[in-house]
């Protein structure tokens, strides 16, 4: 009778201890074996994450978009010869979001030859079109030389650049990071 007490009582005690090293040896072998990060929960990888994070408002304090985005992340266009399609992209983008686009506002930073009026009425309310030639210095500044220019910068409500979307990316797969980041981000 004391070798069946004597038994129950170490099983009891190996499984308790299991229950403590249990997840510190399962979490140390998906991180270190060939399961982590799993596949399912990875960023689609369509947009180019910004390295070093440039903060617009530290280096343009006086930027018209400062006051607008305080609680907004930003979704920036910049073009010149292609700017109806690079709008368009940025709106279905903003669309796609659903209610999440509560939360993104879309900017258009236009060159010397503002876009034309008629067709910014008619097809792209509530876009906000400024023309800054600070901002439009540094996202040519601050942008990677491999990737194309007039693309699309996203802007946190800090005032950091986030990420790049290339001009002739599809709006669905913009959506996918765009959607991931809102989901983690605590800001805005």
């Amino acid at each position: 009778m004391d070798q069946n007490r004597t038994s129950r009582g170490r099983v009891q005690l190996i499984l308790i201890m299991l229950a403590f090293v249990g997840p510190l040896l399962l979490a140390s072998w998906m991180y270190f074996g060939q399961n982590w990060p799993p596949t399912g929960r990875m960023n689609h990888g369509h947009g180019v994450l910004l390295d070093p994070i440039v903060s617009l408002w530290d280096e343009l304090p006086s930027s018209p978009l400062a006051a607008r985005s305080a609680d907004h992340w930003l979704n920036s266009a910049r073009c010149d010869d292609e700017c109806r399609e690079s709008l368009h992209l940025l709106r279905q983008s903003r669309l796609v979001l659903g209610h999440k686009m509560t939360r993104v506002l879309r900017v258009f930073l236009h060159g010397d030859s503002p876009p034309d009026k008629v067709f910014l009425e008619q097809q792209q309310q509530g876009l906000i079109t400024i023309r800054n030639d600070g901002l439009f210095r540094l996202l040519t500044e601050s942008s990677p030389g491999a990737l194309k220019p007039d693309g699309i910068y996203l802007v946190d409500p800090l005032g950091n650049l986030v990420m790049y979307f290339p001009p002739d990316l599809d709006p669905g797969d913009m959506v996918d990071d765009i959607k991931h980041l809102l989901q983690f981000s605590r800001i805005g």
